[in-house]
C-alpha cells in the first residue's frame, strides 16, 4: 500500500514557476513550434512540412493507496497533455522513484497498471529510469505527433468563443475528504474514475470542430489554467459560476471547509487577475482545487457550441459550456 497524499496537488507553484523559468529560453529554432514562449501543455518540433513531434513529461507522489489505480491515474494524466495539444501518443517512458523496502508485487502493480493506460491510449511503454527515493514518484515521458497545422494551443482563445470544459471539478476535494472518511465509496468512485479516464474520446470528437485554444485543466485548477489561457491569448474569459460542473461529493466537502495543500498556492498565482465578486465560497474552492488528469478546457466559435454539444452526447462523453471570451484581461466569473 502507498501513503496517498500527492497527485497534482504536488505541483510547483505557478508564480514560483514563473520566475523561475523567467528569462529561459531554449536554442532558438525556426522547427521548435512550441516551447517556452509561451510555455503549453507541452513542446512541439516540426519534423516535415506534414509531422511534428509532441513531448511532454508528468509525474508524482501517489494521491490514492492502491498501487494499481496509482499508476493508471499517473499514466493517464501525463498521457492527457499529449491530447491537451491535440496530438496522439505513440511512446512512453517510466519516471519511478521508490523506497527499496516496497514490495516489488507493489511496484510491480504501478508499472503494471500504467502500461495497459499507455496501451488504452493507443501507445508502447518502452522503458524507463528508476531511482531510490523515501517517497514513491511515478509518472510518464510521452511521446506523440501531430500534423504541425493542428496543434492546439493555450494561447488562441478568441473573443465570441465559448469556454467548454470536458469533466467536472473537485477530484482534490473529494480525495481530501476521503482522507479524513468523510467522502462515501460513490464519490469516491466517481473521483477516481475520472482520473483514470483519457482525454482521447474528447480529443477525437472535437478534432473536426478545430477549437481555438484548448488546455487540461490540472494542479493550478480551473481558475489557474483559464488564467494562462486569458493571459497568454490577450483576452478576458468569463466563467459563469452557477455552471462549473462538481463531481459527487465535491462541494459537499468544500462547504465543510475542507480543501488540498495546492489551494492557497493557486489562489495566490491568480491574485490581481481575477474577479470573484459575489461568487461563494465553495464555488470558488472547487475552482481553485488543484484537479489531477482533469478535463479539457476548450474554447472556439460559440456557433459551433450546438453541434459540438451533439456529437459529445452521442458519444456519451461529459461536455460543459461554462463561459465564453470577451475582448479584456484576466478571468472575471459571474455569481
Amino acid at each position: 500500500m502507498l501513503d496517498a497524499g500527492g497527485g497534482c496537488a504536488a505541483k510547483y507553484a505557478a508564480d514560483r514557476l514563473e520566475e523561475l523559468l523567467a528569462g529561459f529560453a531554449p536554442a532558438a529554432s525556426a522547427d521548435l513550434l512550441v516551447g517556452l514562449s509561451p510555455a503549453d501543455d507541452a513542446a512541439v518540433y516540426r519534423l516535415d512540412d506534414e509531422r511534428a513531434l509532441v513531448f511532454t513529461t508528468d509525474f508524482f507522489p501517489p494521491m490514492v493507496d492502491d498501487p494499481a489505480l496509482f499508476g493508471a491515474i499517473a499514466a493517464a494524466n501525463a498521457l492527457n497533455d499529449i491530447f491537451a495539444m491535440g496530438a496522439r501518443p505513440m511512446l512512453a517512458l517510466s519516471i519511478a522513484a521508490f523506497p527499496e523496502e516496497l514490495p516489488l508485487e507493489t511496484v510491480r502493480a504501478v508499472f503494471d497498471a500504467a502500461a495497459a493506460k499507455v496501451t488504452e491510449a493507443g501507445a508502447i511503454l518502452a522503458g524507463g529510469h528508476t531511482i531510490r527515493d523515501n517517497e514513491p514518484k511515478y509518472g510518464l515521458a510521452v511521446l506523440g505527433t501531430v500534423h504541425p497545422e493542428g496543434i492546439w494551443r493555450k494561447s488562441e482563445a478568441r473573443p465570441g468563443d465559448a469556454v467548454l470544459l470536458t469533466k467536472p471539478l473537485g477530484t482534490g476535494l473529494v480525495l481530501t475528504a476521503a482522507h479524513k472518511q468523510a467522502a462515501g465509496e460513490e464519490e469516491v468512485a466517481a473521483a477516481v474514475a475520472s482520473m483514470t479516464d483519457l482525454n482521447a474520446k474528447a480529443a477525437e470528437t472535437l478534432r473536426s470542430f478545430e477549437p481555438s485554444a484548448v488546455t487540461d485543466v490540472t494542479g493550478f485548477g480551473l481558475f489557474g489554467h483559464a488564467h494562462e489561457m486569458a493571459e497568454r491569448s490577450d483576452v478576458k474569459i468569463v466563467l459563469d459560476g452557477q455552471s462549473l460542473p462538481a463531481l459527487p461529493g465535491a462541494l459537499a466537502a468544500a462547504r465543510r471547509g475542507l480543501k488540498t495543500g495546492g489551494d492557497q498556492r493557486n489562489r495566490d498565482y491568480v491574485r490581481g487577475s481575477l474577479n470573484l465578486d459575489g461568487l461563494s465560497d465553495d464555488l470558488a474552492t472547487l475552482a481553485f482545487d488543484p484537479q489531477t488528469s482533469g478535463g479539457l478546457l476548450v474554447t472556439l466559435p460559440a456557433e459551433k457550441t450546438a453541434v459540438l454539444t451533439a456529437a459529445f452526447q452521442g458519444a456519451g462523453l461529459f461536455l460543459a459550456l461554462i463561459g465564453r471570451v470577451e475582448e479584456g484581461t484576466g478571468v472575471e466569473v459571474e455569481p
